[in-house]
């Protein structure tokens, strides 16, 4: 079949376009609208995409959003590593470095983690059968000198790959927590070490997955957000080294420098570490960088889970 004539196309944009009226509604979002309408048509052409595929597709977008999937979405198409790529070209762009790299912030993040200073056990039920975990670094700015102070919320998923709050099983902001620095720097949290999990089976976000002829899961991995006053925000994570969907994450979200060794202490050799038995360990610095005038944001203010109190 011959492709769609190009001026029926422009002729049906001009159309939507002739209804907009001159200083109403918001010049950004016309602007991007119509570049988005006019891709989409161009694409329903060269494609001879079917009213049929739109209003499957239609379909999918409604129960997509009933879901609450759109976070996993984003992911799993690539949206998000997208963001970051351009954020990472536009910091190269201002002079920029990051030395510790971003990546995906993910759509489980939940404000408001209670808060301690230098050390943090965010178990607020004991997991059963896990493999206990420690973790500790610094935070450094780009010269490495400490930066006390600073906080560091990290959350995590349970062992059957679920996160408080999204999950009424478990108590609100188990597996969260913030830890502020110490005088040096530094911080340290005692929990276990997660596992990978998987796209809500039969869901919107693995049906297209599956469509797509690819899977809907993520390696183990560790969230984190580092703030402090005068420092760029770095929204970042780390993989869990070994799991073999590390460099195989549907989410896009591994970089080689976020995939820190683990080491394992025995039993017998954890009272050196003032330890009681056998554990895993992590030492991870974060480098976080000034923040610079008319330098660009490096940050979304994105809708985030609060707790209602």
């Amino acid at each position: 079949m011959a492709r769609m004539d190009q001026k029926l196309i422009d002729a049906t944009l001009e159309l939507i376009k002739s209804q907009e009226k001159e200083g109403q509604g918001d010049e950004r979002i016309k602007e991007v609208v119509n570049r988005l309408l006019k891709d989409l048509f161009n694409a329903m052409a060269d494609l001879d995409i079917t009213s049929e595929e739109l209003w499957k597709a239609c379909d999918w977008l409604t129960q997509a959003g009933q879901n609450n999937e759109w976070g996993l979405v984003f992911a799993g198409l690539g949206i998000e590593k997208f963001m970051d790529v351009k954020m990472d070209w536009e910091d190269e762009q201002a002079g920029i470095h990051n030395l510790t790299p971003r990546t995906i912030e993910g759509p489980l993040y939940v404000a408001g983690s209670p808060e301690s200073l230098g050390y943090a056990e965010p178990e607020t039920v004991a997991e059963e059968n896990s493999e206990r975990l420690y973790m500790s670094g610094y935070v450094r700015d780009e010269n490495g000198n400490p930066i006390p102070g600073a906080k560091v919320e990290v959350w995590h998923c349970n062992l059957r790959g679920m996160y408080s709050h999204f999950d009424s099983s478990q108590p609100e902001f188990n597996l969260r927590r913030a830890i502020i620095t110490d005088a040096e720097g530094k911080y340290e949290f005692k929990s276990f070490v997660p596992v990978g999990y998987a796209c809500p089976p039969n869901g919107t976000t693995e049906n297209l997955m599956t469509a797509l002829g690819r899977h809907g899961a993520r390696p183990a991995h560790i969230h984190f957000f580092a703030t402090a006053p005068e420092f760029r925000k770095l929204t970042t994570q780390i993989n869990i080294e070994g799991d073999p969907l590390t460099f195989d994450d549907f989410a896009f979200a591994t970089r080689p420098e976020l995939v820190p060794p683990i080491v394992r202490i025995s039993a017998e050799e954890a009272e050196n570490y003032g330890k009681d038995g056998a554990f895993a360990k992590i030492e991870f610095d974060f480098n976080m960088v000034k923040e610079a005038t008319g330098a660009p944001e490096g940050e979304n203010h994105r809708t985030r889970a609060e707790v209602n109190s």
